[in-house]
C-alpha cells in the first residue's frame, strides 16, 4: 500500500510561485508512474502532468506547459510540481496520484493512489 500526502499549497498572488510536494510511504516510487490533477471550485478534476520515474519523461497539460514544471527527489523519494506564473485560474485543490506502471496517461482512472490534495489559491 502507498500513502501519498501533498503539501507546499498556499495563497500565493498572481505572478508568483508554488512548489509543491508529494511524499511516498509505503514504498519507493521505482517504477512508478506519478501524476499532478487539480480540481477547481466547480469543475471536475483535471490533469495537470505526470512523471515516470523509470525514464525520467513528463507530459503536461497544455495550460500549464512552459509554466509548471514536474521532478523528482530520489534520494528522499519526493516528487515536485514547481509552478510559476501563477494566475487565478490556476486556483484549484491539486492531487498527486501514483500507479505502479509505465504510463503515458492523463486520465485519472489509471492511478491507483491519491493524496488527499493540497490548495493553491492565486490571488488576482
Amino acid at each position: 500500500q502507498v500513502q501519498l500526502v501533498e503539501s507546499g499549497g498556499g495563497l500565493v498572488q498572481a505572478g508568483g510561485s508554488l512548489r509543491l510536494s508529494c511524499a511516498a510511504s509505503g514504498r519507493t516510487f521505482s517504477g512508478y508512474t506519478v501524476g499532478w490533477f487539480r480540481q477547481a471550485p466547480g469543475k471536475e478534476r483535471e490533469f495537470v502532468g505526470f512523471i515516470r520515474w523509470s525514464d525520467d519523461n513528463t507530459a503536461y497539460t497544455d495550460s500549464v506547459k512552459g509554466r509548471f514544471t514536474i521532478s523528482r527527489n530520489n534520494d528522499n523519494n519526493i516528487v515536485y510540481l514547481q509552478m510559476t506564473s501563477l494566475n487565478p485560474e490556476d486556483t484549484a485543490v491539486y492531487y498527486c496520484a501514483a500507479t505502479p506502471r509505465w504510463l503515458s496517461s492523463s486520465y485519472e482512472n489509471e492511478y491507483h493512489y491519491w493524496g488527499q490534495g493540497t490548495q493553491v489559491t492565486v490571488s488576482s
